[in-house]
């Protein structure tokens, strides 16, 4: 009997790592093609509202400025915003800064822990190759 518990526990968490692996995917091809068309330069609203729209496009399944309670020994003491929330597992931060600094990196590890989520994207439009401005945050 353990050893059955075992191996659906297992055969869960492989689906759920290749179900956040297939939309990691989606979203950074997203990310990409939004990257592509518009480039750098804009205000981060602008590419709030392109990846909005891409992402609809393409039937990602997101949330939009998801809010998020943020609590302190069980209170809830305020309220912080996900830009998005996709397939109720991955969140994603977009910013539009000249280089990415540690509280943009702080703020995406603080949305994992209020909502208990295992991985986030930080994606920096402000760069030459978007790959260079993406940064997956793993709570560990």
């Amino acid at each position: 009997m353990e050893m059955n518990r075992r191996g659906a526990e297992g055969a869960e968490k492989r689906e759920l790592g290749e179900e956040m692996s297939r939309l990691t995917g989606m979203v950074i091809g997203a990310a990409i093609e939004v990257h592509r068309l518009l480039g750098p330069g804009f205000l981060e609203s602008v590419y709030h509202q392109a990846l909005r729209f891409e992402f609809e496009m393409r039937g990602i399944p997101h949330k939009f400025k998801h809010p998020v309670a943020v609590k302190y020994k069980n209170h809830q003491v305020g309220e912080g915003e996900l830009d998005f929330l996709v397939g109720d597992v991955l969140i994603v931060e977009l910013k539009a800064v000249e280089r990415l600094a540690p509280i943009h990196e702080a703020q995406v590890m603080s949305y994992l822990k209020m909502t208990k989520n295992s991985l986030g994207l930080l994606i920096n439009f402000n760069v030459p190759l978007l790959k260079e401005g993406i940064k997956r945050i793993i709570l560990s």
